[in-house]
C-alpha cells in the first residue's frame, strides 16, 4: 500500500516532506530560567514593615550679662544688666507598619557581565475609583528563579519597590493647600 502511495507521489510530481514530532528546542531535562534582555519573570511580592522610632531632647542654655556704672564723661551710664534663659524639650515617637502582598510579572533590561540579570516591572491595579500603581526595580540571580518562572521579592538585591496611590481616597488624605504651606513654614 505504501508503495503505491509513494509511486503516485513520484510519478505526478508532488514531493513529500517527513516531518518530525521531534522538537529540538524543548529541553526535557532542564528548566528554562531567564537569561537574555526581554525574558519575564514573575515576581512573589511579600514585603512588610515594622519601625518605630523615638527621640528625646532636652536643651538649657543660660546667658548672663552685665555693665558697671560709667564713671568720668560716662557716668550717665547706670547699672546695666541682661539676662536670658532658655529651655527647651522635645519628645516624639513615630510607629508605622506596612503590609504588601501582590505578583508582578517583570522584564529583564539588562544582563550584567557575571551573569546577573536587571529586572523592571510595573503595574496599576484599579479598584473603584482609586489606581495603585507598583514599579518594581532590581537585580536577580537566574538560578533563584524557580521552575515556574518566579522569584520572591527578598531574593532581589537592589530592589526599589514603589506604591503609589492615585484617585478619591489619596486625595481625601492629602493635607489642603494651606496646611502644606503651614507645615513647609513651620
Amino acid at each position: 500500500m505504501a508503495a503505491l502511495i509513494v509511486a503516485g507521489c513520484v510519478l505526478s510530481g508532488t514531493r513529500v516532506w517527513a516531518v518530525s514530532l521531534w522538537n529540538d528546542a524543548t529541553n526535557w531535562v532542564a528548566d528554562k530560567r531567564p537569561s537574555q534582555i526581554g525574558d519575564i519573570v514573575t515576581v512573589l511580592v511579600d514585603e512588610q514593615t515594622d519601625t518605630k522610632d523615638k527621640a528625646v531632647t532636652d536643651l538649657k542654655k543660660s546667658t548672663s550679662n552685665s555693665v558697671s556704672d560709667g564713671r568720668g564723661i560716662l557716668s550717665f551710664i547706670r547699672q546695666l544688666g541682661l539676662t536670658s534663659t532658655n529651655d527647651a524639650k522635645g519628645d516624639s515617637s513615630i510607629e508605622r507598619k506596612h503590609y504588601g502582598r501582590t505578583t508582578i510579572s517583570c522584564v529583564v533590561t539588562d544582563v550584567l557581565p557575571n551573569g546577573n540579570l536587571v529586572i523592571e516591572g510595573m503595574r496599576d491595579v484599579r479598584t473603584s475609583e482609586e489606581t495603585l500603581q507598583l514599579q518594581l526595580v532590581g537585580v536577580i540571580r537566574p538560578q533563584d528563579v524557580n521552575s515556574s518562572n518566579q522569584i520572591r521579592s527578598n531574593l532581589i538585591a537592589n530592589a526599589e519597590l514603589g506604591i503609589k496611590g492615585k484617585g478619591a481616597l489619596t486625595r481625601t488624605q492629602k493635607p489642603g493647600l494651606l496646611t502644606q504651606v503651614l507645615q513647609a513654614i513651620f
